[in-house]
């Protein structure tokens, strides 16, 4: 095979021994043991601790993924927020299923999330659209996320003009941003242990109850 790299990727190792993971000893509500890994994230000050990789797909199946941020999380599910209008947003209309993932690599772990994605009520978008800082609420005004646009200066001159707009008017959320909120049917939490002996416990959900399974490595 040739090589478009010079580093030997093949040979790049990491051995997991931070920590173990039971089924005795994980809680039972994954949703709660979700919330205990999360603070621990928190604890352990991970770089971007709510940030999640969001996979969307075609209705013919094409996948596509990038991050967003969790910024809301309940025990209904998890809370992002995006343009309407976006690739992700145009998916999600036709397919609600998506799947989340959050690695913390200073914890050696992930959580992997499979779930239905519908938006969040017009208030709720308010509200967070609100909370935003001034220029995160221009940014959304402005931009027709995903679609081709000339160039950088394009954006620079509609951001100024805006800019001059808003301050006269006031920003108010655009019907095109907001809100949705993944109601899972599987948590899958991991743990690195050492020689790839990894902790893997699946919850399934069943009807009101999860099942607990362990997964091979």
């Amino acid at each position: 095979m040739s090589k478009l790299f010079s580093m030997e990727l093949a040979d790049i190792r990491k051995e997991y021994r931070l920590k173990a993971m039971d089924e005795n000893e994980i809680n039972h509500d994954p949703m709660k043991q979700f919330e205990i890994w999360l603070k621990e994230a928190f604890e352990a000050k991970v770089t971007e601790p709510t940030a999640m990789t969001l996979a969307t797909a075609t209705t013919g199946g094409i996948p596509s993924a990038r991050i967003v941020l969790l910024k809301a999380f309940t025990q209904s599910g998890f809370g992002f927020f995006t343009n309407y209008s976006s690739r992700k947003g145009a998916e999600i209309e036709n397919n609600q299923l998506v799947a989340l993932l959050f690695h913390w690599p200073e914890l050696e772990r992930q959580v992997r999330i499979e779930g239905v994605a519908s938006r969040t009520t017009a208030a709720v978008s308010d509200e967070y659209f609100n909370s935003r800082p001034y220029e995160s609420r221009l940014s959304a005004v402005i931009s027709n996320q995903s679609q081709v646009v000339p160039d950088r200066e394009y954006l620079e001159i509609l951001w100024a003009s805006q800019q001059d707009q808003s301050f006269a008017q006031g920003i108010r959320r655009p019907v095109y941003w907001g809100g949705y909120m993944v109601e899972p049917f599987s948590i899958e939490f991991w743990q690195g242990r050492p020689n790839r002996l990894h902790d893997r416990l699946l919850f399934s959900r069943e009807a009101n109850n999860w099942n607990i399974s362990r997964l091979a490595p």
